[in-house]
């Protein structure tokens, strides 16, 4: 124990003393939170919905059939009570959720005016309002057909609520993204190239012939990196709740626990980068790369991924940045609990698990 505590000092003492490591630890995270926070929006389709359809008449059945036949939404159920629109919402597989009430054809011929509430998932701001205008656009073109057939002006009134984020705060979307990219991205940069510097200085050789265990070598290159993008954690979730006026809606703790758990996936993935590469130019490359690209096309923060053909969602499901995306939005936005991410948790600790074992066996215990 007293060499491993040895050893993680001098990496600490490794870090502290390199200005430009410092620098894209703590500076990088800082300027792309306040970047991405303030100047980038999004847009959706093919989105899914639900539909609450109090009325089961002629009228909701031809506007339902016009959502169907729409690009833009994909119909994944008819629920039957207000209720099951909110467990819906929870399990994070819809956009958006469309209300009939009961007698919605009777008011429309009668009383020549019907409401239609239209629920929308605002912790993605933009997608709400974009879904929202398509919705009312289509019971807008309903109404405009039955004004050519009859005489008397019809109007359908439509009720849009925002949930989750009804200011429609840009950052209620991009911090999720931003702080899975960013974790991703430093610890993965950072860890890359710590095994494959021992190397090239020649200090590999003087760790291979201690006594010292393999696996502890491996462990003690990634404390350092643990502890310092935990700070970084703290300084982009002060720097959204302070700057960005983001509330973190559901328990600190988990959020902290999660977070530490997709950290340390994070820095396995560098580890084996690390480890497979002989220049930190190629660990480098490798990780900026690597891991840029992937973090923010399958993520889902920037491009929705319903909208990329499935063998590239397939893809998608082994960046881990995406799972803890989805993990973020759930405990800071909507403040749900563990039951609502076990299995994301569960798919980042098998992950974490995996790029272990690999690491070990992937660790040269000889350098040539």
């Amino acid at each position: 124990m007293k060499q491993f505590i040895t050893f993680v000092k001098k990496e600490f003492l490794h870090v502290f003393r390199d200005r430009k490591t410092l620098l894209m630890l703590f500076g990088l995270p800082i300027v792309q939170i306040i970047l991405f926070g303030f100047a980038l929006t999004n847009e959706i389709k093919n989105a899914k919905i639900v539909i609450c359809d109090y009325a089961k008449d002629n009228a909701t059945q031809q506007i339902i059939g016009k959502f169907e036949a729409s690009r833009q939404f994909e119909i994944e159920q008819t629920l039957l009570s207000h209720q099951q629109i909110e467990a819906a919402f929870k399990q994070g597989k819809i956009r958006m959720a469309i209300v009939f009430p009961a007698n919605f054809n009777n008011d429309l011929l009668h009383q020549n005016n019907a409401q239609v509430q239209l629920i929308t998932d605002a912790s993605d701001p933009n997608t709400a309002t974009t879904l929202s205008g398509y919705a009312t656009q289509i019971i807008v073109d309903y109404q405009n057909e039955l004004m050519q057939l009859q005489e008397l002006p019809y109007r359908i009134n439509t009720e849009v609520r925002m949930v989750y984020n009804p200011e429609l705060k840009a950052a209620v979307n991009f911090v999720p993204g931003v702080m899975s990219l960013i974790l991703l991205l430093v610890c993965v940069l950072m860890t890359s190239v710590s095994i494959v510097k021992e190397k090239e200085t020649g200090t590999m050789e003087i760790l291979l012939v201690s006594p010292f265990n393999p696996f502890l070598v491996i462990i003690s290159k990634a404390v350092p990196y643990l502890a310092l993008s935990l700070i970084n954690l703290t300084i982009i979730l002060l720097l959204s709740v302070f700057v960005l006026g983001m509330p973190i809606n559901g328990n600190i703790l988990l959020l902290y626990a999660v977070s530490t758990l997709f950290i340390i996936t994070a820095l396995s993935l560098g580890l084996l980068i690390s480890n497979v590469t002989a220049s930190q130019q190629a660990a480098m490359l490798i990780s900026l790369m690597g891991m840029l690209v992937p973090s923010i096309l399958f993520t889902g923060f920037m491009f929705p991924l319903e909208n990329m053909p499935y063998p590239l969602q397939l893809v998608s499901h082994v960046v881990p940045a995406k799972w803890y995306y989805i993990i973020v939005k759930s405990i800071m936005v909507k403040g749900l609990g563990f039951s609502a991410i076990w299995k994301e948790t569960l798919i980042l600790l098998g992950m974490t698990l995996i790029l272990l074992v690999i690491n070990i066996k992937k660790f040269k215990i000889r350098l040539v």
